[in-house]
């Protein structure tokens, strides 16, 4: 049976992974909690309509976070932050064989136990992904994400900095 193929797919806060297909007839397949899709637009392109979508372009994205991060290939991006998607690449984003996980529903990974250079990912629904990234490439990039969440989120101190300065402006008197 074929399957249903889509011309396009938005993500949002359901989406676990996106990955290359290696098919003819679509791109990716993004998974989700309880869905598959097959898509006929690249995993690149759904992404940065994303961020689009989230507020920023993906340049914006992508420079903010390599300053945070010091991160110059396989940034992490932050689509979305007030609804909490980050997003990270196993390999460099213009790579064929990129593929892009979601940092809050992935629960555990480990290295593949017959395939040194793989890892096996589970999400938080139980789904397990075996992919094509060592396990040292997916501990360093929930790393920078899980840095990039800290940094982005919870900034307290700028919060109160910018609530003296509302609160104390000239201009409201």
């Amino acid at each position: 049976m074929k399957p249903s193929i889509q011309p396009h797919y938005d993500i949002n806060r359901h989406t676990l992974a996106i990955m290359p297909a290696y098919h003819t007839d679509y791109e990716t397949i993004v998974y989700e909690n309880h869905q598959i899709y097959y898509v006929a637009e690249s995993s690149l392109s759904m992404i940065k309509r994303a961020c689009i979508e989230g507020g920023a372009t993906y340049d914006g994205r992508r420079t903010a976070v390599s300053e945070i991060t010091r991160a110059q290939s396989k940034v992490p991006i932050p689509i979305d932050t007030i609804d909490q998607i980050y997003t990270f690449p196993t390999h460099s984003p213009t790579k064929l064989e990129c593929s892009w996980f979601f940092y809050h529903h992935i629960r555990t990974f480990m290295p593949d136990p017959d395939h040194a250079a793989k890892t096996i990912i589970t999400f938080r629904n139980s789904i397990q992904l075996t992919i094509d990234a060592t396990y040292a490439t997916i501990e360093r990039q929930i790393q920078r994400t899980s840095y990039c969440i800290l940094r982005l989120t919870y900034r307290p101190y700028k919060t109160e900095q910018v609530m003296r300065q509302i609160n104390y402006s000239p201009a409201h008197y």
